[in-house]
């Protein structure tokens, strides 16, 4: 086992959202975004983005990992694309002023109904209801989320119908 797979996932979080140059077995050298990285693997997963071509990823395995060198922070406009890499294609037709909106909205509405939620995740962006169940963006039926169907198919149906109203 290698000193990078020797970290902890508080070590590795560090690392993300930084443009990092990670140096590998056989003298490979990556550079990119670090996205994530797979706390049981110790996996590092990259994002590049080329001019004219859709964003890159690359996983460069934990056990091939050497060394790990910071090379920029990342700025409010390349975490928000960073974060956006892996959203829904229909989330991405909403501006994020309007998923505040939708966010915001229904998380009143749920409010006003009893329905205790709050909001989760780094930025937010994540609606908990009753700690069992979440919402993410866009806020519709089929982004919700919960290993209780009960309660899932319950909030899918208020949600829905919430978005009924609002049409």
């Amino acid at each position: 086992m290698n000193d990078w797979q020797k970290k902890s996932p508080l070590e590795w979080e560090t690392y993300v959202n930084k443009r990092v140059k990670v140096a590998a077995d056989e003298k490979n050298e990556y550079e990119g975004w670090v996205l994530t990285i797979d706390p049981v693997s110790a996996s590092v997963v990259l994002a590049n983005f080329p001019e004219n071509e859709p964003v890159s990823i690359l996983v460069v395995l934990g056990h091939a990992v050497q060394e790990v060198n910071i090379m920029q922070d990342a700025d409010d406009e390349m975490k928000a694309r960073l974060s956006r890499i892996f959203e829904p294609e229909e989330t991405k037709a909403y501006s994020p002023e309007e998923l505040h909106k939708r966010k915001n909205d229904l998380k009143k509405w749920l409010e006003t109904n009893h329905i205790p939620v709050t909001e989760q995740g780094e930025s937010g962006r994540t609606l908990c209801v009753a700690g069992v169940l979440t919402i993410d963006p866009p806020y519709s039926p089929e982004e919700c989320s919960s290993s209780n169907e009960i309660i899932l198919s319950r909030v899918q149906g208020l949600v829905q119908s919430y978005l009924e109203k609002q049409q």
